[in-house]
């Protein structure tokens, strides 16, 4: 069997981030995700609102960097849930549970300007960012190629 979505959209609000009794971090939010097609009568597409749960370090890692309006991609599972509400009646929920939550925009597009690296795509663990470019610029006599500007003669593998 086989259990896998793969999901992008905006976040609808900031994520909630919680703490189960035993100090499990756990995270709510929703996705608004366009379909792929347009409605006949509106000629508009459709939106679906999603709920999207996320736990231990994918929690914080989301609570952390993710605000409403940012694009992300999330994949996981979907898990349905039977409950009964306040009044007695039987009610079920739909939620998707996050394994890994991406950037789907830079912090560039979504702040409106300036350079910054993104943060890590998963679980707060990222490579010291380089202090100067690895390139050279391009050469202007048409020449795409240029010598790289560290190159230290050793295969990168």
């Amino acid at each position: 069997m086989l259990n896998r979505i793969i999901l992008m959209g905006r976040l609808t609000r900031d994520p909630e981030l919680r703490h189960t009794q035993t100090g499990t971090p756990v995270a709510s939010f929703s996705l608004a995700v366009d379909r792929d097609f347009k409605d006949k009568t509106t000629g508009e597409k459709a939106t679906d609102f999603i709920d999207i749960v996320a736990w231990r370090q994918t929690a914080e890692f989301v609570s952390r960097f993710f605000t409403k309006g940012r694009l992300a991609v999330v994949e996981g599972r979907l898990q349905l849930r039977d409950w009964t509400d306040k009044d007695g009646n039987k009610r079920r929920s739909a939620e998707v549970v996050a394994d890994n939550v991406y950037f789907g925009d830079s912090k560039r597009d979504a702040e409106g300007g300036g350079y910054a690296p993104p943060p890590p795509a998963y679980g707060g663990y990222s490579a010291p960012a380089p202090s100067a470019p690895a390139y050279a610029a391009p050469l202007s006599g048409g020449d795409q190629f240029a010598d790289l500007s560290d190159d230290d003669g050793e295969l990168p593998f």
